[in-house]
């Protein structure tokens, strides 16, 4: 329900608008070094502040609550909490009864009979990816640690690394926003999507309305074995979870939908080396389910976001008729923007889960 893993097992809890947000990490292996600075860089890159996100701003500090002592992890259960400290639960206070087009509000009052948090959509509210950008950091951590390595050594599938040099590099960002591709828009040096997709993110702000992305994730230095055929293969868990991060709408491997329109003397990567690689990479770095040795290259698609300032309609269930609703609030014309260092939190968490089967 809300646990993801099997080896490396990730619980999320918490409600937007509630006391706070959490994670608690089981599988965790002990020896490994962690601080509470080291989640800084990731969960700064998920914060809102810059033009087309939410103008909510948290702290977002991690409070580390058991699994480490003295910088190192136990082995114990790691369990991470960040306090919600700028809310506004009456911005929500309609919802019960006259659900928002496109989000949890309907379906939730259904299944737990109004019990429910609606409050910034509650426990369905983007706010929970803070949770898994957390678990992401700990996971990247120990992809990238010696106790990795001896695991891979050990398994025959890589050596111990030189110094300074990583295992597994992950590393996502948008190529798309409201429909435009990054080649559209691309100029030298200039990195930030805020200013890149600046015209189409000012058109949706002055409409009142939001705007989807595509982003796309890389991971690097993958070794070959990692994964299983059919229901724990590399693709599915990634899809499993990918598809946990509230938003998203589809996913692609390598090729992905255009390997459609493709003949078989396209789509095929020969293998040009005995380590596995291959001349292209139509497969996204998996074959059988299984890592092949390329790097592992996906695609997610994000919708828009569902809270607009437009005036929309839906059911009533007091008057029992269609009415007009204005949603108040504070939402991201676009949280695609915030996205990337989800997305790469998710892969990070696979990858970890399927390397400590190996153990």
């Amino acid at each position: 329900m809300n646990t993801f893993g099997k080896n490396f097992r990730v619980s999320v809890f918490g409600e937007s608008h509630g006391t706070g947000i959490g994670a608690v990490i089981d599988g965790v292996p002990a020896g490994i070094n962690i601080a509470a600075e080291d989640f800084m860089e990731d969960l700064s890159r998920r914060k809102s502040g810059a033009k087309g996100t939410t103008p909510r701003r948290e702290d977002d500090v991690p409070e580390i609550l058991s699994g480490i002592m003295a910088g190192y992890t136990t082995g114990a259960p790691l369990a991470v909490l960040f306090r919600n400290g700028n809310v506004r639960p009456s911005d929500y206070s309609l919802f019960k009864e006259m659900p928002r087009p496109g989000h949890a509000d309907f379906v939730a009052g259904m299944k737990w009979h109004d019990f429910n948090d609606p409050r910034g959509g509650g426990h369905f509210s983007g706010r929970l990816t803070l949770a898994l950008v957390a678990a992401g950091t700990v996971a990247k951590k120990i992809l990238n640690s010696a106790y990795s390595a001896d695991v891979l050594s050990g398994y025959g599938l890589a050596q111990l690394p030189e110094e300074g040099s990583r295992l597994f590099s992950v590393k996502a960002s948008l190529v798309e926003v409201g429909g435009v591709p990054l080649s559209e828009v691309e100029r030298p040096g200039v990195t930030d999507p805020t200013v890149l997709w600046s015209g189409i993110l000012d058109k949706a702000m002055a409409e009142g309305d939001s705007v989807g992305g595509i982003v796309e994730c890389t991971v690097g230095n993958v070794p070959v074995g990692l994964g299983e055929p059919f229901f724990d293969s590399v693709e599915s868990l990634i899809s499993h979870i990918v598809f946990s991060i509230p938003g998203v709408r589809g996913i692609e491997f390598g090729a992905g939908f255009k390997a459609a329109g493709m003949k078989g003397s396209e789509h095929n990567d020969p293998i040009v080396s005995p380590s596995g690689m291959t001349s292209g990479n139509g497969a996204g770095g998996v074959n059988g389910g299984i890592s092949n040795g390329n790097p592992i290259v996906f695609r997610v698609a994000f919708k828009p976001t569902s809270s607009i300032r437009m005036t929309q309609y839906t059911w009533n269930f007091t008057s029992g008729k269609i009415e007009p609703l204005d949603i108040q609030g504070r939402h991201d014309v676009c949280f695609a923007l915030r996205t990337p260092v989800i997305v790469e939190s998710a892969a990070a968490i696979v990858l970890t889960d399927l390397l400590l089967s190996l153990r």
